[in-house]
């Protein structure tokens, strides 16, 4: 007898949709028995596509008896989203989030599994602070979380870096372009150490790319043409200088940096955040020299620098939101497949610190959260017509399941993989609002995005975890997870 049958589901894989029932048993997808009805006749179009994510062809036929049933008719059954960019603030930072908090929100938006960046207070590093970190999140977490590491620029030990690889992080963490000059790999030779470093592991390189000695300069020739600061002089020289410290030509130069890297040392690459026209140009000339993948963000793909002057404080965020052009180049690279991932980057910092009194432009934090409405960004896409919903998933679980090691048991909609699943009701809709959001940083640069579907349930590991209302009760069953099973490209 199976735990949990879900009848009437329209369930959609990277692959396409596909009318079907789902049987669950001991937190797994135990069974699918695809039916015969049409998903044209529910008005959600044809599968598209049998080679990523297909559902076993053999699945035909009734489901046995089951402990419970739940009918989902007229309902899409996706995978849980997979957020492979998270700051969940979690040691040193926890007044701006938590693991409880951080993956609350998560759960509430969809995203049944992120991964969460090590850039906390102390970085995590090596292989006792990730076990740290991962005694600190078990019993709080509302979503499943893999950790990821960094390397100082000044790298680790081959044995320092095998130990570390052991334990399964998601990613190692290398950094172009921040302030913190342990970590910042400003040289050439600097990233081919660290990569090098990798080379025989099993493990994830992720550059955040840039080039310091460009964006040290922050040239005022660097301001795109025409953006609007309007009349507070302060608040117009801090933009200017931000968007000057910033340039679309850092960011290509960065990309290139890492991907000719990458196919030096021979070791697979993710990028970190291509957001200019110049940026996804040189990944498309470049890619193909290396195991490359590249990631975006939706906020990314919806604001300019104009619109600083609405939003201020509360847009800040590296990179910097770009032109109009390079916003069109964007969408066009996720229409096109050059973006491989969606990610929030959530960064969520305390409203005293982004907008209190006295925190100017200038001295507000970067970073926008983002982890809550990645799923309602996305499917702002899917109504734009920018991607349509197995797209959807390819890019926010597919995709990223398979290049963070996670690709045997996430992402998908199979039998054997884990029952991570979101129920969309088609016949509703969502308006995205700043009091809806539970992360501390409580308030969201989505206001007022309205999408044609409604998220009613989630499901980790085969248990309700949220409803229409949001989370449900003080279950904390998330994992920390190892990330052992080798990367493949999107």
């Amino acid at each position: 007898m199976y735990d949990l049958i879900l009848r009437g589901a329209t369930v959609v894989n990277a692959s396409g949709m596909q009318a079907a029932d789902i049987a669950i048993t001991a937190g797994k997808i135990a069974a699918i028995s695809l039916r015969d009805d049409e998903v044209a006749s529910a008005g959600l179009g044809q599968a598209l596509g049998t080679d990523a994510g297909a559902m076993a062809p053999q699945a035909f036929g009734t489901l046995g008896a089951a402990a419970a049933e739940m009918d989902v008719s007229g309902c899409l059954v996706l995978p849980g989203l997979i957020d492979a960019h998270v700051h969940l603030c979690e040691p040193g930072l926890t007044h701006k989030e938590d693991f409880a908090s951080g993956t609350r929100a998560a759960i509430a938006g969809g995203v049944t599994t992120l991964l969460d960046m090590p850039t906390d207070n102390p970085w995590t590093v090596n292989a006792q602070e990730w076990c740290d970190k991962r005694d600190l999140a078990e019993g709080h977490l509302f979503a499943d979380v893999g950790l990821q590491l960094a390397i100082p620029r000044d790298g680790l030990s081959p044995e320092a870096l095998a130990q570390a690889a052991a334990l399964g992080p998601a990613s190692f963490e290398i950094f172009c372009a921040t302030g913190l000059a342990a970590f910042c790999h400003d040289t050439q030779n600097d990233l081919l150490r660290s990569l090098r470093g990798l080379r025989d592991l099993p493990a994830m390189a992720c550059v955040s790319p840039g080039d310091l000695s460009i964006m040290q300069l922050a040239d005022s020739a660097n301001v795109p043409e025409g953006v609007a600061l309007g009349d507070d002089a302060e608040f117009a020289a801090d933009v200017t200088h931000f968007l000057a410290g910033r340039p679309p030509v850092a960011e290509a130069t960065g990309v290139a940096r890492a991907i000719l890297a990458a196919a030096a040392i021979q070791v697979p690459l993710h990028l970190r955040q291509v957001n200019s026209a110049l940026g996804l140009a040189t990944v498309k000339r470049l890619k193909d020299l290396a195991d490359v993948t590249v990631e975006a963000t939706p906020q990314a793909l919806y604001f300019t620098s104009d619109d600083y002057l609405r939003y201020g404080n509360r847009l800040k965020a590296a990179p910097p939101m770009r032109r109009a052009e390079d916003v069109a180049a964007l969408r066009e690279a996720v229409r096109s497949g050059l973006i491989d991932m969606l990610v929030s980057d959530h960064a969520p910092h305390t409203p005293q610190e982004k907008t209190g009194s006295g925190v100017t432009f200038g001295k507000a934090p970067m970073g926008v959260p983002g982890v809550q409405t990645m799923l309602f960004a996305a499917l702002g896409l899917v109504a734009s017509g920018d991607i349509d919903l197995p797209s959807l998933v390819r890019l926010c679980a597919f995709n990223p399941a398979r290049r963070f090691g996670l690709g045997g048991r996430k992402g998908v909609i199979d039998v054997g993989f884990d029952a991570d699943l979101l129920i969309l009701d088609p016949r509703s809709t969502t308006t995205v609002r700043h009091a809806d959001q539970l992360s501390k940083s409580a308030y969201t640069p989505f206001d007022g995005l309205q999408v044609p579907w409604r998220l009613n349930k989630v499901f980790l590991r085969g248990q309700q975890v949220c409803d229409e209302q949001g989370p449900i009760g003080t279950a904390r069953i998330g994992q920390v997870l190892s990330c052992l099973q080798g990367s493949a490209a999107g």
